[in-house]
């Protein structure tokens, strides 16, 4: 049992908050953001109860700070079990890379579940990109990307078949990259993307493991090797879990 000091706080515990120019609910949510810092992923926070003794507020401020955290994607509710500290995003500086590479760069552990491979004429967009006469067929390939288990990304891809004839018949867990340069001599050098926000579908956030209607990063991506198209893939990532770094440095005219 905490015992209560006469200046208003309890023995080990800061201060309690009071009234001030910035909200009690901010001022808890600025503890609860520096607690969740350090604590690992999937801790467990303390109660509603125990917040309120803590920190001397009411249960409505409590629920409004957490409610603000787990809408920033730094908390999760679990029902019937609790509150808990949000996986960390992994946080990728925007360069070509496999995602096997940026996955370990990030000391995360990678992997694949094959989802669908199969061969068939792509959509007008794919055809363009990959820049393939009407008619003509590619290797369509799905895959859900995992990071330490957990689901991260969807892959959806289209390969040509000319360039990789017997591609339904290769190991698609890894990494593609390495398989198309050990395998097909088929090095990507050089890719072109477009990056934008949207809201996962029913479908997509079954996979991802999040509610519809959740942040999600889509890359559009058509890939080279040698000056030829052959990848053209759109992946698409938690929000909560992935983000992008990049250098801007100032233009010159």
């Amino acid at each position: 049992m905490s015992i209560r000091r006469a200046a208003g706080t309890t023995a080990g515990a800061e201060p309690f908050i009071v009234d001030g120019m910035v909200p009690k609910h901010e001022q808890l949510r600025g503890r609860l953001t520096e607690l969740a810092a350090r604590l690992p992923a999937g801790s467990p926070l303390p109660g509603e109860r125990q917040l309120c003794v803590e920190h001397g507020v009411s249960r409505i401020t409590v629920r409004e700070a957490i409610g603000q955290l787990v809408s920033e994607g730094v908390l999760v509710r679990v029902r019937g079990k609790g509150t808990f500290v949000a996986e960390r995003a992994a946080r990728s500086r925007l360069h070509l890379a496999s995602f096997h590479e940026d996955m370990r760069r990030l000391g995360l552990r990678p992997g694949t579940a094959v989802l669908d491979v199969a061969r068939s004429v792509p959509p007008p967009a794919t055809r363009r990109a990959l820049e393939l006469p009407p008619g003509a067929q590619a290797w369509h390939v799905r895959r859900l990307r995992l990071a330490d288990d957990q689901p991260m990304s969807i892959d959806d891809a289209w390969y040509e078949a000319g360039v990789l004839p017997d591609l339904d018949r290769q190991d698609l867990t890894g990494s593609l990259y390495t398989l198309l340069a050990d395998e097909y001599g088929c090095t990507i050098d050089r890719a072109e993307q477009t990056v934008r926000a949207a809201e996962a579908d029913r479908a997509t956030g079954a996979l991802l493991g999040v509610p519809a209607g959740r942040p999600v990063l889509v890359f559009d991506r058509v890939s080279y090797s040698g000056g030829r198209p052959v990848e053209h893939a759109e992946s698409t990532y938690r929000g909560d879990r992935y983000e992008l770094l990049m250098t801007v440095e100032l233009g010159r005219s």
